[in-house]
């Protein structure tokens, strides 16, 4: 990223907003000619570089925003939107090699409907996801095999259909660009084989049907499928973009006498420049500085001071109590990783995904005795004599190899030498909540009522996260039971879930939020509140801004999540939202880039570092729905006359975040307490702002508040 010294005298010479044509030279040897205004790029302009690189179209405030067309010194070229610097919206790539690419873009990644024409001759025309072919689509080679249906990841995943140029066919399911699973080979005079696929002929089983008035091909065998009709039908990856229009985007500052040698800024410096919290090129700059007291704050200049005034985010800290020995539930943190350890370790057949009626049988549990010397099959312990009992096992293996979870992470997460955390109080329903020391998973003590709806819910919870790979509803990887032996007979029922927090990035905001307003604000003062307060649906001061293709992706999600709930007669769930806000995360070793003081904290990913997360492998594979999204938000108030107004009016000021969001507390059924409490409540306050409503009621709005505060950024 370059920095621009572009202050002229000729430039505090004119009105402030006044636009005319321009010509920079600048310091590092960068030529700009164009529109000009405010000391900034505005209009339709030229950037070269002095590698070669060169954008010719408009600009917005000193960033290319609009259409235009960047090239590259190799010959490669992009044509099309731009949006805060990036690539973004629709537009054409033709990389060095030739190959091109038609079709949507967010933030540097093909990402949307597009088509990429290969110069050996290949096509993809159909659906992207974070720079790969992902979704529905068609591929075609020169040679006219051609292949239509669902992609992951670059690769033939999913339901598909080959069909080569000489007539045969295959339909089924795919992995990793090969046949696996259900399908049927097909030759063009009719005969066809059906059976289960795999590149392991151990696990190729199948029946060949000739053509009654065909002769058959009987010497035929299913792995000439891998290695010979599939040799040549290999997918052309994408050449990779070598530098990103974004990284080569200028830091306009003012001259280089930013600062008198006394440290005063001098009236060059005082021209209002770069609003950094929004990522775009504004009129003020944004400041963030630690106040003294604990909180980084993003802060105004008096040219453009926010009159809700400062953002206040105080730095995050680790949730939790460790629980180490004579904790009152030492003990049951240790039955429990005896436990655990004993369920995981166990071997087991290999499953399908294709689980029998019977593994969700209720019935279907394993108690385990865990005697203190030891026995057959458990390990001598400290702890006092106890059982253990695993709720439908073969079913929540399945569901931990659904969500791609290693069993000997899965152990070591929790069974570990590290003790678990417990959070410092208890839910509003009684239950205690625990923490793996790696933040991957939560531990939640379980009410037998809750149970029961697990179990209940749990063939349809299992259909619905296999056929909705997004899905925001929680994660579940375990239910079991501890009873403790002798007079005590205490029973404790808790299951293992995803922590939709587990991130490197530190959470300066969390929200829950189920779109009522009755009991729906936090009581602390505002001085209390830190980042690991939850607040509430009244506590809201944002609106939440997606990218188009993630917006749609979301509202279609959650339109699927809800009906799944209210089906299941689910109620009382909320959307979990948690804000890293990027600006918060600078460290006094970071370059200012608008003269600004930088705070203590985290260090703030630079707009290059921010397009190397976005293209490494490993990060896009930890990006998806609700994890570590890139957004932005914009501040809301409330009116003063409206005590319980939901969502606040918008007032302009807009953060860059990363944001996590899923829906969480999905076992309350509408049962008899829950029917209660609707009808006592409904006589002493408005029906429709309590929690407790029918299913139905709830789920409608549900959605209808989430989607008023999320939002497609325009």
């Amino acid at each position: 990223m370059s920095v621009a010294h572009a202050d002229d005298a000729d430039d505090y010479s004119r009105p402030t907003g006044e636009t005319y044509h321009a010509e920079k030279a600048l310091p590092s040897g960068d030529f700009y000619t164009g529109q000009w205004r405010d000391n900034l790029p505005h209009g339709h302009g030229k950037y070269l570089w002095t590698d070669g690189c060169m954008y010719v179209g408009e600009w917005h405030r000193g960033k290319t925003m609009g259409k235009g067309r960047f090239s590259w010194p190799s010959g490669a070229t992009y044509e099309g939107d731009f949006k805060n610097g990036y690539m973004d919206g629709k537009g054409t790539y033709i990389d060095s090699s030739g190959d091109l690419y038609r079709g949507s873009w967010v933030m540097n990644l093909r990402h949307g409907q597009g088509t990429k024409s290969y110069v050996n001759g290949d096509c993809y025309d159909g659906e992207w996801r974070r720079g790969s072919q992902d979704g529905h689509g068609r591929y075609q080679w020169k040679n006219e095999n051609h292949y239509i249906g669902q992609w992951k990841n670059g690769m033939m995943n999913g339901n598909g259909t080959m069909i080569w140029s000489n007539g045969n066919r295959y339909d089924g399911s795919w992995e990793d660009s090969a046949p696996k699973g259900n399908g049927t080979f097909r030759w063009s005079d009719g005969s066809f084989y059906v059976g289960v696929w795999s590149k392991d002929p151990k696990e190729q089983n199948g029946t060949y049907y000739p053509l009654s008035t065909s002769t058959g091909n009987f010497e035929w065998q299913p792995q000439q499928v891998f290695y010979v009709d599939l040799s040549e039908c290999v997918v052309c990856t994408c050449q990779r973009i070598p530098v990103l229009p974004s990284q080569k985007m200028p830091v306009w500052y003012g001259s280089s006498s930013e600062q008198s040698s006394s440290g005063n800024r001098t009236k060059s410096s005082e021209r209002p420049r770069r609003r950094s919290v929004d990522g775009r090129v504004s009129n003020a700059e944004m400041e963030l500085r630690n106040n003294g007291s604990g909180y980084l704050q993003v802060d105004d200049t008096e040219s453009n001071r926010s009159p809700l005034g400062p953002l206040r985010i105080q730095p995050a800290k680790k949730q939790g109590q460790t629980i180490s020995k004579g904790h009152k539930n030492y003990d049951l943190m240790l039955n429990l990783q005896l436990g655990i350890r004993h369920s995981v370790g166990r071997p087991a057949p290999a499953t399908s995904l294709d689980l029998k009626a019977s593994a969700f049988d209720p019935k279907e549990k394993l108690w385990t005795k865990f005697p203190s010397e030891g026995s057959k099959y458990t390990p001598p312990h400290q702890s006092v004599e106890f059982k253990w009992k695993d709720y439908c096992p073969v079913v929540f293996r399945t569901l931990r190899k659904l969500f791609s979870v290693d069993a000997a992470d899965y152990m070591l997460s929790i069974c570990g030498n590290d003790a678990l955390r417990e959070l410092s109080s208890p839910g509003k329903s009684g239950s205690f909540f625990y923490l793996t020391n790696d933040d991957r998973y939560m531990i939640k003590t379980m009410k037998k009522a809750e149970t029961k709806v697990l179990i209940r819910m749990l063939p349809a919870y299992y259909n619905h996260v296999r056929a909705c790979e997004n899905t925001l509803v929680t994660k579940f990887f375990g239910l079991h039971c501890v009873k403790l032996t002798g007079t005590a007979q205490k029973k404790v029922r808790f299951v293992i879930m995803g922590n939709l927090f587990c991130t490197g990035h530190s959470i300066h905001r969390r929200f829950d939020l189920k779109g009522s307003s009755h009991g729906r604000l936090t009581t602390k003062p505002e001085s209390e509140i830190d980042p690991n307060t939850t607040l509430k649906d009244l506590d809201l001061n944002f609106l939440f801004r997606l990218q188009k293709n993630w917006f749609q992706e979301f509202c279609r999600q959650v339109d699927k999540d809800c009906e799944f709930l209210e089906q299941e007669r689910i109620m009382d769930y909320s959307l979990l939202v948690g804000l890293h806000f990027r600006e918060s995360s600078c460290n006094n070793s970071a370059t200012p880039t608008s003269g600004a003081r930088t705070p203590t904290g985290d260090s703030r990913p630079s707009r290059g570092e921010m397009d190397r997360f976005l293209l490494d492998a490993s990060k896009l594979a930890s990006m998806q729905l609700g994890i570590n999204m890139p957004a932005r938000v914009e501040r809301t108030v409330r009116r003063s006359d409206a005590e319980n107004q939901l969502v606040g009016e918008p007032t302009g000021e807009f953060y860059d975040v990363i944001i996590y969001f899923g829906v969480i507390d999905i076992l309350q059924d509408y049962d008899i307490s829950k029917k209660l409490e609707h009808a006592y409540k409904s006589m002493q306050y408005d029906p429709t702002s309590i929690s407790a409503v029918d299913p139905k009621q709830y789920s409608r709005r549900f959605r209808d508040f989430i989607f008023r505060i999320f939002v497609e950024d325009t």
